[in-house]
Order: structure tokens, then C-alpha cells, then sequence
């Protein structure tokens, strides 16, 4: 017994992604859990609007953190610009009381201001989202999690079989080039993946009464983009492993931040400031509002650009690294096969 544990050890010691695996994981889920599972909100971007605004944002609580102050503003534009994601709330100072508005998709942060706004003596509307309903917010996000799951996940182990079934090196004699073999790998996932969006989209308004307020084609163009990163991601996992299980580590390392920093569990703005940058470099983090936004509030085109502009760089970076690494190890593979 003693000598199988030793040889045990010394295997896992050797296996570096799996003493990876083991050591880093738990540290990655303390370093989440201690810093960016906050459920409490601190601060909330607010705008203030209306002929006394000036004088109004000078004394408000301080949970709302001033962004802009718009005297011209009715309470149309203030509704517009909680719809753009210019700001989680909006105060109204029109009226002899001051009004607050409220993007109801920020579950959290909308109830923090509902508890201030009462002790404050302002009157509160929910935008979005009345009831402040949970799968208001989780469906869209889940739309996103689909996604990641299937595009980098299942594209990586797929990809990986083929190495292992001996199968890759038939592929790289055949009179394909580089991009017909990657693009014929990548072609069904991303089939898959649509039809798994579409299916998630179609339940979440069937079964929960989830709004869908916007126009598809903006998600539509969403999802396509942020395809590109996750099959682009799963690609590049497969280059760097040598089976399945290696795969599948790697998968969960890249998967898991996504989960828990993207904002699609906690708010990002209540996480530690050592773990948000993490979520300022992950596609899941700018998919997310344009698929809220889309559904539930029916944000345009025009007030996401800066989301599909960073999933468009994040899509071409990972994108552009995997296929480079997908024709290097298909070239070695041609000459032995030769």
C-alpha cells in the first residue's frame, strides 16, 4: 500500500496540470468567494435630473453616486437613459418630491435603492422589472452560460478526440487546408450553440412570461460575436492538451471565472477591486447587458457599441490565437503522417 502511494504521488507531482487542478481551484474559489461574492451594494451610478437637480444631488444619501446632472431632462429621458445603461438609477426633481426610477434588471442594487429611497422620503418606480423577478435576470445570463459551456467545453473535447483516436493525422493528409479543417470542427458547435440559444430564449418567454422587448437581431449579432471567443476559446484549450481530461481541466479553469465574475451571479461593481479587473477581460462580462438589455429593456444597437466593440477585440484575440496554434500542430501531424 505504501509503495502504490508513492508511486501515486510522484505521478501526481509529474501530472502539473492536475497539481494545478488541485492546488490553484481551491485558491480560486477562496479568492471569489472572499472578494466578489458581495450581495451588498455600496454605491449606485445615478442621475440626476430636472429643474433642481443641481441642489438635489448635493444632498442625497450616499448610496447614489452622481454620474450626470441634466436639468433638460423629463422623466422620458431619464427612463431612456436607465435603458441605455447610462445609470442603474434615475432621481426626478420635477415634482415638490423627488422621484427615483430604477433599472429593476439590477436586482440588488434596485432593492438597496427602494430601502434608501423609503427612509429618504422619495417616491420609487421599478423599471424593467416590477416584481424584481430572479429569472429576469438569471434567464438572459443563462442564454450566455449556454454558450460557454457548449463553445468551449464541448469544442475542446471534441477536438481532442480526434487527436486521440489517432484520427487527426488522417485529417491533416487529406487535401484540406488549415482553415477547411478548423472551420469544419467549429461548424457544428456553432450550429448547436445557436439552436441551444434560441431554445433557452423561447423557454425563458414561454414558460417563465420573460419580456422580450428588443430587437432579436441585436442579440442575434451578440451571440454570434460571442461565439467567436468561446469556439475560439475551446480551439486554443485543445491545442495545449494531449487528452480529454486535460481538456476538461482547462475548460473549468477558463469556464469558471466566467461563471462567478461576469456579473451574472454578483454585481460587479460590489466586487473587491483585486478580483474586478478579472471581469473587465471576460467575454461573458459584456455579453451579459447586451442580452438583458436586448430582452428585458430593449436597449438599441446604438447604446451597446462599446459591449460589441470589446467582444469584437476579445473574439479576434482568442479567435486569432487559436488558429494559428490549430495550424501549427496540423503541420507536424502532415509530416509524420508522411
Amino acid at each position: 500500500m505504501w509503495a502504490i502511494a508513492q508511486k501515486e504521488f510522484r505521478q501526481l507531482v509529474r501530472d502539473r496540470r492536475t497539481l494545478a487542478m488541485v492546488v490553484i481551484l481551491p485558491l480560486l474559489l477562496l479568492i471569489v468567494f472572499g472578494y466578489a461574492a458581495n450581495f451588498r451594494i455600496t454605491t449606485v451610478p445615478t442621475i440626476v435630473t430636472g429643474p433642481s437637480a443641481a441642489v438635489t444631488a448635493t444632498h442625497l444619501p450616499p448610496l447614489f453616486k452622481v454620474v450626470a446632472i441634466e436639468q433638460s431632462y423629463t422623466a422620458t429621458d431619464a427612463s431612456n437613459a436607465l435603458r441605455d445603461n447610462k445609470a442603474t438609477a434615475a432621481i426626478v426633481t420635477s415634482a415638490a418630491t423627488p422621484q427615483v426610477m430604477v433599472d429593476g434588471t439590477q436586482i440588488f442594487a434596485a432593492e438597496s435603492v427602494i430601502a434608501v429611497a423609503a427612509k429618504a422620503g422619495y417616491k420609487t418606480e421599478v423599471l424593467f422589472n416590477p416584481e424584481l423577478k430572479t429569472s429576469y435576470m438569471m434567464i438572459p445570463g443563462l442564454v450566455g452560460l449556454v454558450l460557454v459551456f457548449i463553445g468551449t467545453l464541448a469544442t475542446s473535447l471534441g477536438v481532442v478526440r480526434e487527436r486521440q483516436n489517432g484520427t487527426f493525422e488522417q485529417l491533416a493528409v487529406m487535401p484540406f487546408s488549415p482553415y477547411d479543417v478548423f472551420l469544419g470542427k467549429v461548424a457544428p458547435y456553432f450550429l448547436v450553440s445557436l439552436g441551444d440559444a434560441l431554445l433557452v430564449v423561447l423557454a425563458g418567454v414561454g414558460l417563465f412570461g420573460l419580456p422580450f422587448v428588443g430587437n432579436p437581431l441585436t442579440l442575434a449579432l451578440g451571440v454570434v460575436l460571442f461565439l467567436f471567443t468561446t469556439l475560439g476559446l475551446g480551439v486554443l484549450i485543445s491545442t495545449v492538451s494531449q487528452n480529454q481530461g486535460q481538456a476538461m481541466q482547462l475548460s473549468l479553469f477558463s469556464v469558471l471565472p466566467q461563471v462567478l465574475l461576469s456579473g451574472l451571479i454578483f454585481p460587479i461593481s460590489a466586487m473587491g477591486v483585486g478580483v474586478r479587473w478579472i471581469a473587465y477581460v471576460l467575454p461573458l462580462s459584456y455579453f451579459i447587458p447586451i442580452s438583458r438589455g436586448t430582452m428585458i429593456k430593449g436597449t438599441p444597437l446604438s447604446a451597446l457599441t462599446f459591449e460589441f466593440a470589446m467582444l469584437a477585440v476579445l473574439g479576434f484575440i482568442v479567435f486569432g490565437l487559436s488558429v494559428l496554434r490549430f495550424r501549427r500542430d496540423l503541420a507536424p501531424s502532415a509530416r509524420r503522417s508522411r
